[in-house]
């Protein structure tokens, strides 16, 4: 076999395993998704999606999200990583680095309610508890009662 041939043929088979990869993770996600919309109106059905979704695959690390709350308005933050509804912790701060809330102090609940009294920017930290889980996808939601 010439080098070209074999370069073609490490790259098809590179492009394959990348595409097998990419499509677990994105099933792995979605799967996430439908979990935290069933947080989303647990209890109370009155919760509509803000209309993003929040994700990303997290391996011992933080990630941030930034965010606005409208003041006289009630809200709720879904978030899941798999089966187990306590793998992710979540800590809402304002812009300033003020903790506001961590479901850390709540055994890491998956979803979170609040009213939100005046409009305010804010930071949404998520992260994985490793003592559960070391690396994957991380999903987020957020509602509002209209």
């Amino acid at each position: 076999m010439t080098l070209n041939l074999k370069m073609k043929r490490f790259c098809f088979l590179l492009c394959c395993f990348l595409l097998s990869v990419s499509s677990n993770f994105s099933q792995n996600c979605s799967g996430l998704v439908e979990i935290c919309k069933n947080n989303l109106t647990l209890g109370n059905p009155k919760f509509l999606s803000d209309g993003q979704v929040y994700s990303v695959f997290l391996d011992r690390e933080k990630s941030e999200f930034k965010t606005t709350f409208f003041g006289k308005s009630t809200y709720r933050i879904s978030v899941s990583a798999g089966n187990s509804d306590n793998y992710v912790i979540f800590t809402v701060k304002d812009l300033s680095g003020n903790v506001i809330f961590s479901n850390k102090n709540y055994d890491n609940a998956p979803y979170w309610d609040f009213v939100v009294p005046e409009t305010l920017p804010v930071l949404i930290e998520t992260e994985l508890d490793i003592n559960k889980k070391n690396a994957g996808c991380v999903v987020m939601l957020i509602g509002f009662i209209q």
